[in-house]
């Protein structure tokens, strides 16, 4: 970014998908739909995944994308219809404390902003000057260092599926 004051593309495409990831971030937690708001949560992390494009961070985003949207909100999917989870409007998920919610949101994010601020807020970031390896440095951590924590992660996401299954199967009456 060269400046407040003179934003270049890059800049605008970068606010208008961090604005992407918020507005579809506040419908997540606001609408009263389950299945809708599992929908915007894809919304939202295509746009988090939209910024690290723009960034120049293509493996980031492109993880993002395989693990958030092609794992989690697809567990969260299956989770919900094996579970017969309220697919229509449901009152239910109001919990009746919205305005100390917005105030806790409110209160954390401006914490962030200004733990971020003040840790970043005088640095220009170059994307020019990328590393010559490109991915190789980070596909080597991640598939050498780290690859048992990404088997760990994903017997848990294949445990979720089974046990969601397992809670979706009705008891007849004789205990079949």
């Amino acid at each position: 970014m060269t400046s407040w004051l003179s934003p270049t593309g890059a800049d605008l495409v970068l606010v208008a998908f961090g604005a992407v990831a918020v507005a579809a971030a506040l419908l997540v937690v606001t609408t009263r739909q389950i299945v809708h708001a599992a929908l915007w949560l894809v919304v939202s992390l295509g746009g988090v995944a939209g910024c690290f494009l723009v960034m120049g961070a293509e493996f980031v985003a492109w993880m993002q994308i395989l693990i958030y949207l092609g794992a989690v909100v697809v567990i969260v999917i299956f989770g919900l219809m094996l579970t017969k989870a309220p697919i229509g409007r449901s009152d239910d998920l109001s919990g009746g404390n919205r305005w100390l919610a917005a105030a806790v949101s409110v209160a954390a994010s401006a914490g962030l902003v200004v733990v971020l601020v003040d840790g970043f807020g005088g640095v220009l970031v170059d994307l020019s000057g990328r590393s010559p390896d490109g991915g190789a440095t980070v596909g080597s951590a991640v598939f050498g260092s780290w690859v048992l924590a990404f088997e760990a992660l994903s017997v848990l996401l294949l445990s979720a599926l089974v046990g969601a299954i397992a809670v979706s199967r009705s008891q007849s009456p004789d205990g079949r």
